[in-house]
């Protein structure tokens, strides 16, 4: 994967942060940290867009035109009568 050059601009506070990272001795660059947090961050927005578009499918599915209240009300009612509530 081809590499490019970027110039940032961070906080004393991320610097701070960045370097104590660095000292650790996981990151050789704050390159390196910086790619990491980015993939990091790629990740979590990939997985929060696979689960709002699971909930807009499951709002589209037309499963249920309850209330909350009114299925959490149906669900014990259906426990009690099962004896597991």
């Amino acid at each position: 994967m081809a590499m490019i050059k970027k110039s940032i601009t961070v906080t004393d506070q991320q610097e701070a942060w960045i370097q104590s990272q660095m000292d650790t001795g996981n990151y050789g660059t704050d390159s390196e940290l910086i790619r990491e947090a980015l993939r990091e961050k790629q990740m979590r927005m990939a997985e929060i867009e696979i689960i709002r578009a699971k909930l807009i499918e499951g709002e589209n599915s037309g499963f249920s035109d309850l209330a909350p209240e009114n299925i959490l009300e149906k669900s014990k009612q259906q426990l009690r009568k099962n004896g597991k509530l």
